[in-house]
């Protein structure tokens, strides 16, 4: 609107962290995740003797803050150490998946509704048993990026006030969804970006930099430009063009036997004639710029 000011929020970005992945490093992490949520699947099956299955939907790299603002504010969140690294990994899953699997693994059919509220001593160590095993398939699926296995280091029931690591740390982050019979959960698992990254960088080691001007060529030759064949340019006066009616004619300075100039970008680049190409009408290069790229 006419006099509006209009204000626009400017968000920070700090090119020595960045918050977005590179394709080959998300592909690498989302092959490592869906092995993992097929390993757990399997376990998940034999642990609880019911059908599961879990599917790994997408992965991205957020901050801890932004990470944990996204989880329930009660959900139980598996802590996860790492020897060497002060951020802890995260396997969250809401705690009425827990009181079902439990209950399935106590020889129970069905789990009734039950409250949300903190594991008691026996179900924290069924859990912590069963987690456990899953970060030995986290570690399996992940290889060489793991280099120091997971281990549980605590659970805790209020994704605001577990603090697995900064603020400002960055986390990959995994969406998974857990289905047993007609159930299904949503649950997550969060590890270090750090640790994950540096063993990208060498496990799967992206472009050579020496290599970026031969790229940056490649991908300019390959970019689509606009090419226009026209007659050379006529000069006139504002006044003529207010006053252009049907049936005025304006002289052109194009000389009959004069190629038409081929232009990029408004740049002349060749002269072109006019030929016929099958059933269109096309332009036939019969001459090349000297100035031209």
């Amino acid at each position: 609107m006419p006099g509006a000011e209009l204000e626009h929020a400017v968000e920070v970005y700090d090119f020595g962290r960045p918050t977005t992945l590179a394709r080959e490093h998300s592909r690498v992490l989302e092959l490592a995740f869906e092995t993992f949520a097929r390993q757990w699947g399997t376990l998940l099956t034999s642990t609880i003797r019911s059908a599961t299955t879990v599917v790994a939907e997408h992965v991205t790299m957020v901050t801890y803050d932004e990470y944990a603002a996204s989880l329930p504010a009660a959900t139980a969140m598996v802590l996860c150490a790492m020897e060497g690294q002060d951020a802890k990994g995260v396997i969250q899953f809401p705690t009425d998946a827990a009181f079902h699997w439990i209950t399935r693994m106590l020889g129970g059919t069905s789990a009734r509704s039950v409250p949300n509220r903190k594991f008691t001593q026996i179900e924290q160590s069924l859990v912590n048993q069963f987690m456990g095993d899953a970060l030995e398939d986290l570690t399996y699926s992940f290889g060489s990026l793991l280099s120091v296995p997971p281990t549980v280091h605590g659970i805790h029931f209020n994704s605001q006030f577990a603090q697995a690591a900064a603020t400002n740390t960055l986390m990959i982050v995994a969406k998974l969804s857990v289905t047993v019979g007609e159930i299904a959960w949503e649950t997550t698992v969060a590890l270090p970006a750090d640790p994950l990254l540096d063993q990208l960088g060498t496990s799967n080691p992206m472009s050579d930099p020496a290599d970026a001007p031969g790229q940056l060529r490649c991908h300019v030759a390959g970019a689509p430009v606009d090419v226009e064949m026209a007659l050379a340019p006529v000069p006139i006066r504002p006044r003529a063009v207010l006053n252009l009616s049907v049936g005025d004619v304006l002289p052109l300075r194009h000389p009959t036997g004069r190629p038409f100039d081929l232009t990029v970008a408004g740049k002349p680049v060749a002269r072109a004639v006019g030929v016929t190409h099958g059933t269109r009408q096309a332009g036939q290069i019969v001459s090349i710029e000297e100035s031209a790229p």
